[in-house]
C-alpha cells in the first residue's frame, strides 16, 4: 500500500503526514508498491514542493518495516540524487522527522525514514540497536536504491538518540555510508547508563518504560533490563558485554576504515547519554569529523528543529550532508571541528580538538580536610530530575540547586574554595581525585560541582556516581572520578564547592545498611580536584 501526499510547507506536511499517520493504524498485510516518480513540472529543486509516500519497506530478517518517503519534485527521467535514511528514535514512530525530511528533499535529497523495528506497527522486537537493527540500515538502502531516484554513490544516515546510535554503528557496517549525522546518541552505551559502575536508574526505567508502552521489547532487552534495575551484580559480565556489541566505540576501527563523515551533536545536560563517552568516541575518528555540545538535556538541543522551527543543530546537519553527499563548498569543513556553546551564555568556541577545550590551564582546588559522613540519606545535593533538570538550565538558566552552608555535614562532604576575583570559565572535565576509606565492602557515592553565590546558594555544574564493590572493609584506597563534561562561566565574587554524599534519585545506590565513607588527604597522595579552564 502506498500513500502519496503533496507538500508545499512545513506545516501543511505535518498536518498531512499525522492525518495519513492516523489512516495507516490499521495493520497492513500487503507489501508496499514501488515508488513512482513525481509528475509535477520540474522546476528549481529549492524552491520547490517535495514529495511525500508512505510505505511498508522490507527489513532484515523478512520483518516489515512502517516508513515514509520524500522525493525533490521533478524527479525522474534518470535523475539520481543523494539519499538520506533516518531510523527513528526510541518509542516514536515514522513521522518524527517529517519536518527536517521535508527540508531536505526540497534541497534536492531522497530521504527515507523509517520506525524502528519493534516499535509501532513495524514488525520484530526491540534489539536495542542490535546486529538486526543494523542489517535493517543495510536493507532500507538496499530498498530505496532499488524503487527511488537514490545515487548508490552519495548515501547518509542521520538520526536523534535511538537513530544515532543505530546509525553510528551502521556506519562500521555498511562502507556505502559517506556520512552520518548523530544526535543525542550514544558511542559508548555502557559509559552512558552505567558510567562509574553505577546505574542510571530514571534514565534506563524511563527507556524501558516507553520501550513497553510504544513496542515490544525481545527476550533478550527483558533480561538484561531485569538484571540491570535489579542490581544482579552475578550477571554484569554479560551485561557489559551485551553494552560493548551495542556501542560504535567498540568498532571505531571499522568507521575509520570506511571513512564516513561523521558529525556528532549532544547537550551538556543529557541525563541519558552524558557528553563525556561523545568527546572520547569524537577523539578517535580519523576522517572528516564534527563535535558540537550546547546547552539542554537527552534530545533538546535539536528538539525544536523536529517541529520545524529554526535550530542550529539541524542547521549544521544540512550543511554536513550537503559537504559530504553532495560536495559543496559550504565551509561546514573549515571551521573548526569542535564547536561548544557556554551554559551561562549564547556565543559558540571553537577548537582544534577536544583537548583543546580546556586549554586556559588546570586549577587545582585541593581537598585538603578529612570528611566522613554516613549513607544512605540525601543530603540535598542532587543531580535533578531526568529531562527535566537541564531543560530549565537550557531555557531558563536554572540547574538545580542546593544550600551549601544547610547541607548537612553528617550525610555530605563539602569543600569551598575561596572567592574569585575574576571569573572562571569551566571548559572541559573536571576531574575528582581523593582517597576512600568505607566502613563496607560495597557502596556508592555521588560528587558534585557547585557555583556557590554570596548567599551561599550553589548552582549545579556538574556530577558524576561512583559505585565499587568487594573492597576490604575499613581499607583505604584511590578514587579518580571524572564528572560529567560541561562548559560553565562561574562569576566573580562566588566561589566553587565540591560536595559528595551518597544518595541521589538519578541513580542506584549500593551502601549497606550503616556504612560510613570517610574522605582524606594523604600528604603522599593529596586529594584535589582538578578544573580545566577556557583563557581569560
Amino acid at each position: 500500500m502506498v500513500r502519496t501526499v503533496r507538500t508545499t510547507s512545513t506545516a501543511a506536511a505535518l498536518a498531512a503526514v499525522l492525518a495519513a499517520a492516523a489512516l495507516g493504524l490499521a495493520p497492513h498485510q500487503a507489501q508496499a508498491a514501488p515508488a513512482t516518480p513525481s509528475t509535477a513540472p520540474s522546476t528549481a529543486v529549492s524552491d520547490a514542493s517535495s514529495e511525500l509516500r508512505f510505505h511498508d519497506i522490507p527489513g532484515s530478517g523478512g520483518i516489515t518495516l512502517k516508513g515514509n518517503v520524500f522525493t525533490p519534485a521533478g524527479a525522474g527521467a534518470g535523475a539520481k540524487y543523494p539519499l538520506i535514511v533516518l531510523p527513528t528514535s526510541w518509542g516514536m514512530p515514522q513521522i518524527e522527522y517529517i519536518a527536517q525530511a521535508k527540508k531536505l528533499a526540497d534541497s534536492g535529497y531522497v530521504v527515507v525514514s523509517y520506525t524502528s523495528r519493534g516499535f509501532w506497527l513495524s514488525g520484530g522486537e526491540i534489539e536495542t540497536a542490535g546486529p538486526a537493527d543494523t542489517a535493517d540500515v543495510s536493507a532500507v538502502i538496499d530498498w530505496a536504491l532499488a524503487t527511488t531516484p537514490a545515487d548508490a554513490e552519495h548515501i547518509g544516515l542521520g538520526g536523534v538518540s535511538y537513530g544515532a546510535g543505530i546509525s553510528l554503528l551502521a556506519s562500521a557496517r555498511d562502507p556505502r555510508v559517506k556520512a552520518v549525522v548523530a544526535l543525542s546518541g550514544w558511542a559508548d552505551l555502557i559509559e552512558s547508563i552505567y558510567s562509574g559502575r553505577t546505574q542510571h536508574l530514571q534514565a534506563a526505567g524511563l527507556l524501558g518504560a516507553a520501550g513497553y508502552l510504544t513496542g515490544r521489547p525481545g527476550p533478550e532487552l527483558r533480561e538484561i533490563l531485569g538484571d540491570f534495575l535489579g542490581s544482579k551484580l552475578d550477571k554484569e559480565p554479560q551485561m557489559i558485554e551485551w553494552g560493548k556489541k551495542r556501542s560504535a566505540a567498540e568498532q571505531v576501527d571499522r568507521i575509520n576504515a570506511n571513512g564516513a563523515a561523521i558529525m556528532l551533536g549532544n547537550a551538556w545536560g543529557d541525563t541519558v547519554f552524558p557528553p563525556n563517552q561523545y568527546a572520547a568516541f569524537f577523539e578517535k575518528l580519523t576522517g572528516p569529523k564534527r563535535l558540537e555540545f550546547r546547552p539542554g538535556d537527552h534530545a533538546t538541543a535539536e528538539g525544536t528543529g523536529l517541529l520545524g522551527l529554526p535550530n542550529d543543530t539541524w542547521t549544521n546537519a544540512h550543511r554536513w550532508f550537503d559537504r559530504y553527499l553532495k560536495g559543496e563548498r559550504n565551509g561546514v569543513d573549515t571551521e573548526a571541528p569542535v564547536q561548544i556553546k557556554s551554559r551561562s551564555n549564547s556565543g559558540y568556541e571553537g577548537y582544534a580538538d577536544w583537548k583543546s577545550v580546556g586549554s586556559g590551564g588546570t586549577e587545582k582546588l585541593m581537598l585538603s580536610d578529612s570528611e566522613h559522613l554516613f549513607t544512605g540519606v540525601d543530603s540535598g545535593a542532587n543531580g535533578g530530575i531526568v529531562l527535566l533538570s537541564s531543560v530549565l538550565d537550557q531555557f531558563a538558566q536554572a540547574p538545580p540547586v542546593a544550600s551549601i552552608p544547610l547541607l548537612p555535614r553528617a550525610f555530605a562532604a563539602v569543600w569551598q574554595s575561596p572567592r574569585y576575583d575574576e571569573e572562571r570559565r569551566v571548559r572541559g572535565t573536571v576531574r575528582v581525585h581523593t582517597t576512600l576509606t568505607p566502613t563496607k565492602s560495597d557502596g556508592t557515592f555521588v560528587a558534585y560541582l557547585y557555583d556557590v553565590g554570596p548567599l551561599g546558594l550553589g548552582k549545579l555544574i556538574s556530577n558524576a556516581p561512583y559505585t565499587f564493590h568487594d573492597r576490604p572493609a575499613g581499607q583505604s584506597f584511590g578514587v579518580d572520578l571524572d564528572l560529567f563534561s560541561t562548559a560553565y562561566d562561574v562569576p566573580a565574587g562566588h566561589r566553587l564547592a565540591v560536595v559528595v554524599d551518597s544518595v541521589d534519585p538519578l541513580y542506584i545506590e549500593h551502601n549497606p545498611t550503616g556504612a560510613q565513607l570517610t574522605f582524606s588527604s594523604p600528604r603522599t597522595d593529596p586529594s584535589y580536584v582538578s578544573v580545566p579552564l577556557r583563557e581569560q
